[in-house]
């Protein structure tokens, strides 16, 4: 829990003050609580939330000044180069890293919920073969809950429990099968046998006439790697509209759905897509130098470097450029879109332009480059995304579950036409 400081802000109204208590996290500035301000006749503005805590949480801790990034204070690096995905997701489910008896039960539970109700696959009939894959996600996540509803209560810890690991070992196998439907090949079923990343790998790529198809062991590592460092994000714009529907006691698959809507905006989730369209639009290695002046002078914009919460460098960037670098290597891919990327990155890494302004690469720079190098079309990078996600956003609505909260319910600033009455 937080704790009092024995410090008070004081705010004056009309001549009249107001004490507001303030308390500590552990990590990351005091917090103002600003609730008695209401009862004054008065509620504070906070455009997009940036000044605003919706909430108390142990899961994530952000400091996007040094560049930090902890889950549940373990450093994001150190997760992703010496702990799998699934161990990941334990962490963000409860707290501590499983013991090897723990990682054991906790693999077998995912193995055992991967498959789908038949009746799901047939959903996918229902989408036009163009159809947007984050659509279909939507679509077919949010279909779960008339599958997962009946007797479900949101107040039994065993039922949120089993839910959070249906969602974490289903999305995959729905991921899988969004692809396989827009590019019109039979669904590939899950093979238990094959790691958590694997089988994901397995289920895109494979056919039923190639039953002996391997995985690339490098991709499949790759592959955790990416899940592994997009799985949570403090209280980002899909998490924050997870726990918002979720405040309603809305079934938690229907949360999770209106978490991949939130995280479908291009300004969220689509940032990696949107590197690869700027390299389209780049054309060949030699636009390179003249593209970068351009974004100097703000005729372009440069996608893929800085980030909104880190002001110094992405964490999570350094790692998936070590594991983008692999990738290419050991793939020995020669993509000139892949060499535009390349160069793009020796200048921003090299220019007192953007290191002056701290524009280093970040994670979606690399990841787009890993994704399009594995095979996985663009159009299918968010749906990584939300899969990544998923143990995310399910943790943060156990969190929210697991003690006292209230209906989110944000006030606004209202700015319309005053009471006025039809005359006729």
């Amino acid at each position: 829990m937080s704790a009092a400081t024995g410090k008070k802000a004081v705010l004056e109204l009309d001549g009249k003050k107001i004490e507001l208590p303030i308390y500590s996290g552990t990590l990351g500035p005091d917090v103002i609580d600003v609730k008695d301000v209401l009862a004054s006749g008065h509620f504070t503005f906070d455009p997009g939330f940036m000044a605003t805590a919706s909430c108390e949480s142990k899961i994530t801790f952000i400091d996007g000044d040094k560049g930090v990034l902890l889950h549940r204070g373990y450093p994001i690096a150190q997760l992703a180069t010496q702990a799998s995905y699934l161990e990941t997701c334990y962490l963000l489910l409860s707290g501590e890293l499983p013991t090897a008896e723990q990682k054991s039960d906790f693999e077998n539970k995912v193995r055992n919920h991967t498959m789908v109700h038949d009746q799901v696959s047939r959903f996918f009939n229902g989408f036009r073969r163009d159809a947007h894959p984050m659509a279909v996600m939507c679509g077919v996540v949010g279909a779960l809950s008339a599958f997962y509803h009946n007797g479900f209560d949101v107040e039994n810890v065993d039922h949120r429990e089993i839910t959070a690991v249906r969602l974490v070992a289903k999305i995959p196998t729905l991921a899988a099968w969004t692809y396989k439907y827009t590019i019109g090949q039979p669904f590939v079923y899950p093979r238990n046998d094959l790691s958590y990343a694997e089988n994901f790998l397995y289920m895109m790529f494979a056919t039923p006439a190639d039953r002996d198809y391997k995985v690339n062991p490098i991709l499949a590592k790759a592959m955790d790697r990416i899940f592994t460092l997009h799985a949570d994000h403090e209280q980002n714009a899909s998490t924050s509209t997870v726990r918002l529907a979720g405040s309603t006691g809305a079934n938690p698959y229907a949360c999770i759905a209106a978490g991949i809507a939130a995280l479908w905006g291009p300004a969220h989730g689509g940032a990696n897509e949107a590197v690869l369209k700027m390299l389209d639009d780049i054309g060949t290695v030699e636009n390179v130098a003249p593209f970068m002046e351009k974004v100097k002078t703000k005729e372009v914009k440069l996608m893929g470097f800085g980030h909104r919460v880190y002001k110094n460098f992405d964490p999570r960037a350094k790692v998936m450029k070590e594991t983008c670098d692999e990738v290419l290597s050991a793939l020995g891919i020669n993509d000139p879109q892949l060499a535009l990327a390349m160069e793009l990155e020796r200048i921003a890494l090299s220019d007192p332009y953007f290191i002056e302004r701290k524009l280093y690469p970040n994670v979606d720079f690399y990841s787009g480059i890993i994704l399009k190098a594995i095979g996985i079309p663009t159009e299918m990078f968010t749906v990584i995304f939300a899969l990544a996600r998923t143990v995310g956003w399910i943790s943060h609505w156990l969190e929210m579950h697991s003690g006292p909260y209230k209906i989110g319910r944000p006030r606004q600033l209202y700015t319309g036409e005053t009471q006025r009455d039809i005359k006729r």
